[in-house]
């Protein structure tokens, strides 16, 4: 998502500007450890991820996180049982933020 901050921002794009960093204020960075490295390559491949896919994967998997967004629309993805494996356009309709 930060690569989008850095293009030129379309006319009448504030809120959505706006609304993209609030949700980037809310994520937080994990470091790729030595740990996450051994626990990526399994999905990486069992499931034929690229490096980074399986990195953010382990990453979310070892932090404990309820659930990873990912455009992969593989259906491999969908038998991960350790994590709800979401794509984007599944999620609820986002509310405004104020």
């Amino acid at each position: 998502m930060p690569e989008l901050l850095t293009k030129p921002r379309p006319e009448n794009a504030a809120n959505e500007f706006n609304e993209l960093s609030a949700l980037l204020g809310r994520l937080g960075l994990l470091w790729a450890d030595e740990a996450t490295a051994e626990l990526a390559m399994a999905p990486g491949a069992t499931f034929g991820l690229r490096t980074a896919g399986a990195v953010h994967l382990a990453a979310a998997v070892g932090a404990g996180t309820d659930r990873y967004l990912t455009n992969n629309r593989s259906e491999l993805l969908k038998s991960i049982t350790e994590i709800d494996v979401t794509d984007p356009d599944e999620l609820a309709e986002p509310a405004t933020f104020v």
